[in-house]
């Protein structure tokens, strides 16, 4: 049986995740917080924001930039989206 969580993001009792995906704090903090489904959802979008704004996560600004824009989007504020890309438009 799958563990539930209140994910914050939407404000309902949905399947959490297997296990929390980063390390320390943040990671047990996203666990017992987000949904497996909000999980995935920002993991896409942090792919598009890696690929379509070219950032390098051995720079700490960059990665610092997907810090802010995680929390944004967990939180249901603004986040950035990548300036040519359309979601579901094939290449």
């Amino acid at each position: 049986m799958s563990r539930t969580v209140h994910c914050r993001k939407y404000d309902e009792e949905l399947e959490g995740l297997d296990a929390p995906p980063l390390p320390g704090p943040r990671g047990q903090e996203i666990f017992e917080q987000i949904s497996k489904r909000a999980w995935l959802e920002w993991q896409a979008l942090q792919t598009t924001l890696i690929n379509e704004k070219h950032l390098s996560l051995i720079d700490k600004e960059a990665r610092a930039y997907l810090s802010e824009q995680m929390e944004r989007f967990f939180a249901n504020q603004p986040t950035d989206m990548a300036e040519h890309f359309t979601p579901g438009e094939e290449p």
